[in-house]
């Protein structure tokens, strides 16, 4: 049997990764989006408070990440990822004023550990080797069960890290999901955790490429606000997709990718397992020129930002497993954040023009009993796969994890 059209339902990073994917394989693809936009929770906009384009949330990649890179390769847009040479991160422990650069060095072997000038103040080179813990498997197991999660290297390193990565109370984390983010990027050496940001905007590095590269091949159709109302099913396959503005039969030799969110997947496949809760982030973001020679990311320890960017045109602050604040009146929260970021950059004055975003449902809650829920691609039906951060990458929800799922649905939509 021959490969017909995939029909890829979903245009956020997953589904945009399996159509790029499938398409420069000549394979005849279709990718419909319920939205008027491309993206998914990667997206930027216009905001008219501001008038400034801004990123819905601060997501920071690193150079690990391979399938980010293939990705960028495939769209053209590699040099969309702006970044220091090497990997080095600014601290700033607001209970007490400290500020530190953590330096690792490029190579694997983590001598780094043994320079007190290149590690987190106050720790000691024993407290490193903790982490072996997450180098291997721990299937069922949270963070707290295999770390030691107190003292200084925690308090200033691992929970921030941790927190960010998993967009969960770390303690309560998956063990597995974090030790596969060390395995890939830490436990690698510095080169493969240099930090990297979208440059201008996500839309600019992740989405517009993406859109303009199908869009210059014959063998692909992007279209949006096209919302999947429902899905058919006949003989073990799915036999036909019920959009908004028409009914489309999948044919003997289609193949259907479903790349949209774990909460809308059960709606259109009864029985199918997906994650059902999840944890807030909170973005602010202050129309304001950063102060010269500022760091273009800073790690923030005892206050309510948690991490600061420094763009050209904005400083914008990220609040991960937000889920105490994100009720909070915005203006006593930003208020707040301000107040952090005043400490951390050294600002003063009044509060410049200012946004909050918040995703209530940023990502599934990176937990042992929710990552058990996660699917794998391939499903029960013979022509349906599943793509998407909340998926079974073995990852937590990042950017890496989308796009790896797109590339593991169009390798199975490839197969016979």
């Amino acid at each position: 049997m021959s490969l017909g059209r995939v029909h890829v339902v979903g245009a956020g990073l997953a589904g945009l990764s399996a159509a790029v994917g499938l398409a420069a394989r000549g394979v005849q693809v279709e990718l419909s989006e319920a939205a008027g936009q491309a993206g998914g929770r990667c997206r930027s906009y216009f905001d008219s408070q501001l008038g400034l384009t801004i990123d819905n949330g601060n997501h920071l990649v690193l150079s690990g990440n391979q399938a980010v890179m293939r990705y960028l390769a495939a769209i053209g847009a590699s040099d969309r990822l702006a970044g220091p040479e090497k990997a080095v991160f600014d601290f700033v422990d607001l209970r007490d004023g400290a500020r530190w650069r953590l330096r690792p060095n490029e190579g694997p072997l983590p001598w780094w550990v043994f320079a007190a000038t290149r590690r987190v103040p106050g720790t000691r080179v024993a407290d490193y080797f903790g982490l072996s813990g997450l180098l291997r498997p721990q299937p069922g197991r949270t963070v707290g069960q295999v770390l030691n999660c107190s003292g200084v290297l925690w308090d200033r390193l691992l929970e921030p890290f941790l927190l960010a990565t998993l967009n969960t109370e770390p303690k309560e984390g998956s063990a597995d999901l974090a030790g596969t983010v060390v395995r890939e990027t830490l436990a690698k050496g510095g080169r493969f955790y240099r930090p990297r940001i979208a440059e201008p905007t996500l839309a600019a590095a992740f989405i517009e490429p993406a859109l303009t590269t199908l869009e210059a091949r014959p063998n692909a159709t992007v279209r949006l606000n096209r919302r999947l109302r429902g899905v058919s099913f006949e003989a073990g396959r799915v036999s036909g997709l019920t959009f908004t503005d028409q009914v489309t039969p999948v044919g003997a030799e289609d193949r259907v990718i479903l790349a949209v969110p774990p909460w809308i997947a059960p709606t259109l496949v009864e029985g199918l397992s997906a994650p059902d809760a999840y944890r807030s982030i909170v973005n602010a973001h202050f129309k304001i020129v950063p102060p010269a020679g500022a760091p273009p990311i800073v790690g923030v320890i005892g206050g309510t930002a948690e991490w600061v960017f420094a763009f050209s045109d904005r400083i914008s602050v990220t609040i991960s497993g937000a889920d105490a604040i994100v009720d909070e009146d915005r203006e006593s929260l930003i208020r707040r954040i301000w107040t952090d970021v005043c400490a951390v950059h050294g600002l003063s004055g009044e509060l410049p023009p200012w946004q909050i975003v918040k995703e209530r449902r940023a990502t599934f809650a990176a937990t042992p009993e929710q990552n058990a829920k996660r699917p794998p691609a391939r499903t029960a039906w013979s022509n349906l796969y599943l793509a998407g951060d909340w998926t079974d990458t073995g990852l937590p929800a990042t950017i890496e994890g989308a796009l790896r799922s797109g590339e593991i649905a169009a390798a199975l939509a490839l197969k016979n």
